[in-house]
C-alpha cells in the first residue's frame, strides 16, 4: 500500500514538474517573440537611416541632415561625471557598511532603504535632482545638474553589489592578512579591494548601461531636445541620445520615426557593448575564490 502511495506521489511530481516546465517555456516564447518584433521593426525602419553622416551630424530640422552627434558626445560627457561619482561614494560606502559599521539595528535600517532605493522610479531622482540641484545649489539645467542626477539614480545599485562582491571575499583571507601583522586598511586596500574589484566593475558597468538609457530625469532637470553643440564645461547646456530619441518620436512627420529608430540602434549598440564587457569580465573572474 505504501509503495503504491509513493508511487502516485512521484507521478503526481512528474506531472506539476512537467507542466511548470512547460509554463516557464511558454512565458520565455511570448517574451522572445515580442523581443524579436521589436527589433524587427527598429532594424528596418532604421537601418535605412543609419551612416557615417548620422553620426557625425547635429539635430537638424531637416530629415536628411539630422544627426545624432550631440547626444553621444553629451552622454559621453555625462557619464564622465556619473561615473566616478557613483562608483566612489558607492564603493565608499559599501566598504563602511560591511567593513566597519557595527552590525546593529541602525546599520540593517541603511542596508535595507538602499536596497529600497534601487527601486525608487527614476522619475522620483529626477524631481530630487531638480530640487536639490537645479535650484538649492544653483547648477541650473546644466550638464553638471544631469550627471550628479544620474549619480544618484544609480548609486543604490552600485552600493548593493560592492556589498556584494565584498561580501563574497572569505574571511579566511581577511584573517590570514590581519595574522601577517597588516592593518585593517592595508588589509582592506591591498586585499579585500583587489578580490572585490570584478564584482564591482561588473554590478557598476551594468548601472551606468541603465543610466545611459534613462530619460525621465533628464527631461525634469532640464537636458535639450536640441543643440547644435557640445558641452565645454560643468555648466554647459546638453543633450543626450534617449532626449534627442525622444524628441524624434514626437513629430508628427512618420519619417522621423525612422530617423529615432535608427537612433535606438546606436543606443542598443552602446548597452549591449556595456553588458557585454559587464558579463566577459563576471565570467573572467567569478571562480577566482
Amino acid at each position: 500500500m505504501s509503495q503504491q502511495i509513493k508511487s502516485e506521489q512521484i507521478k503526481s511530481r512528474v506531472t506539476m514538474n512537467k507542466l511548470f516546465k512547460g509554463l516557464f517555456i511558454f512565458a520565455t516564447s511570448i517574451a522572445m517573440l515580442f523581443l524579436a518584433a521589436l527589433i524587427y521593426r527598429i532594424l528596418s525602419q532604421g537601418l535605412g537611416y543609419l551612416s557615417i553622416d548620422f553620426l557625425k551630424n547635429f539635430p537638424a530640422p531637416y530629415i536628411e541632415e539630422a544627426g545624432l552627434f550631440a547626444g553621444i558626445m553629451g552622454s559621453i560627457f555625462m557619464m564622465g561625471i556619473t561615473a566616478p561619482v557613483s562608483i566612489i561614494i558607492g564603493v565608499s560606502t559599501a566598504l563602511y557598511l560591511e567593513e566597519y559599521a557595527s552590525q546593529n539595528k541602525f546599520t540593517r535600517f541603511i542596508q535595507v532603504n538602499v536596497q529600497n532605493l534601487a527601486g525608487v522610479p527614476s522619475i522620483v531622482f529626477g524631481l530630487l535632482g531638480l530640487t536639490f540641484f537645479v535650484y538649492i545649489m544653483g547648477f541650473g539645467y546644466t550638464l553638471i545638474a544631469g550627471g550628479l542626477t544620474m549619480s544618484l539614480l544609480v548609486l543604490p545599485v552600485i552600493i548593493v553589489a560592492a556589498q556584494e562582491a565584498i561580501r563574497s571575499v572569505p574571511n579566511e583571507i581577511r584573517e590570514a592578512s590581519i595574522g601577517m601583522g597588516a592593518t585593517k586598511w592595508q588589509t582592506i586596500w591591498r586585499i579585500v579591494l583587489p578580490a572585490s574589484i570584478p564584482g564591482i566593475i561588473t554590478g557598476s558597468i551594468l548601472a551606468l548601461s541603465r543610466a545611459i538609457g534613462e530619460t525621465a530625469p533628464l527631461i525634469i532637470v532640464g537636458a535639450a531636445t536640441a543643440i547644435y553643440s557640445i558641452p565645454d564645461s560643468f555648466l554647459s547646456k546638453y543633450t543626450v541620445m534617449p532626449i534627442q530619441i525622444y524628441s524624434w518620436t514626437s513629430r508628427p512627420q512618420e519619417e522621423w520615426q525612422f530617423v529615432a529608430a535608427a537612433g535606438i540602434i546606436v543606443l542598443l549598440i552602446i548597452l549591449l557593448f556595456m553588458n557585454a564587457i559587464a558579463v566577459w569580465i563576471r565570467n573572467k573572474f567569478q571562480k577566482r575564490y
